[in-house]
């Protein structure tokens, strides 16, 4: 634990959304400086040598002084399933660099931006959607996030209720942001796998948008399944994925599924 200790964080706040899903905020260090839309390595406490560490997307954007995480419970999961307990003035350990894909500097310049999600694969957009470049790069923001269940949208639909009614955020979103969500089980105004609802346009025909172009750039982030779908769908419509070197019209990240 030794080489661990001056990495210790304090617990802010603790929100459980539904059964198997839950948000928390952590201290931030003066020294700690992130892009919006990485991850860092975050785990608890113990008596072991090599603590258990997973990679978490900061939900915070990067002008926050606290940093926001948002995790599901994996039962029986080495780390969530004690991560879950938490309380307010607990210490996390939080490594000291952060990194990630998802990050405007891999895009190219654009009018619309589409921010695609599944799950806990919304935790990196609640940060770059509270990001004013964001906006200074890209006239549109389409988020989008799918669920199983419409209890699984709670946390996504009060980070973009606060993007449009804080004065601090809506400065600079200034009707720029438009939002989608759909369910895969449960019964919903929109129904079905965000894959489903492009191939299929039901997606811009319900926001009233055109369809994708060459003047759009993407990040997605999700299951597996997911993110290889979004892909090959992007690589049929000669998009190119981008990096950190050599941006592109598309990233997704690749450390983890959400």
């Amino acid at each position: 634990m030794t080489k661990f200790y001056k990495n210790f964080q304090k617990v802010t706040f603790v929100k459980h959304w539904t059964e198997n899903l839950f948000s928390f905020r952590i201290t931030r260090p003066k020294s700690f400086k992130f892009r919006s839309g990485e991850f860092v390595m975050i785990g608890l406490p113990d008596n072991n040598d090599k603590p258990i560490l997973r990679a978490y997307s900061i939900c915070s954007p990067s002008w926050s002084e606290e940093l926001e995480f948002y995790s599901i419970i994996v039962k029986n999961g080495p780390l969530t399933s004690k991560l879950k307990n938490i309380k307010i003035g607990d210490e996390i350990i939080m490594m000291p660099k952060s990194t990630g894909t998802l990050v405007l500097d891999a895009l190219k310049p654009g009018k619309r931006l589409f921010l695609l999600s599944s799950g806990t694969g919304f935790a990196p957009f609640a940060s770059l959607i509270r990001e004013p470049e964001t906006y200074e790069k890209f006239e549109q923001i389409i988020v989008t996030h799918t669920c199983r269940m419409v209890s699984e949208l709670s946390y996504s639909k009060s980070i973009i209720d606060k993007c449009k009614n804080d004065e601090l955020i809506n400065e600079f979103t200034n009707n720029k942001l438009i939002s989608y969500h759909s369910t895969t089980r449960d019964d919903y105004i929109v129904h079905g796998r965000v894959t489903e609802l492009i191939l299929s346009n039901k997606l811009f025909d319900d926001l009233k948008i055109n369809p994708f172009s060459s003047d759009d750039k993407f990040m997605f982030c999700g299951s597996m399944g997911l993110n290889n779908d979004l892909k090959k769908i992007m690589l049929e419509n000669n998009f190119r994925e981008g990096a950190n070197n050599h941006p592109g019209e598309f990233v997704l990240e690749k450390a983890f599924a959400g």
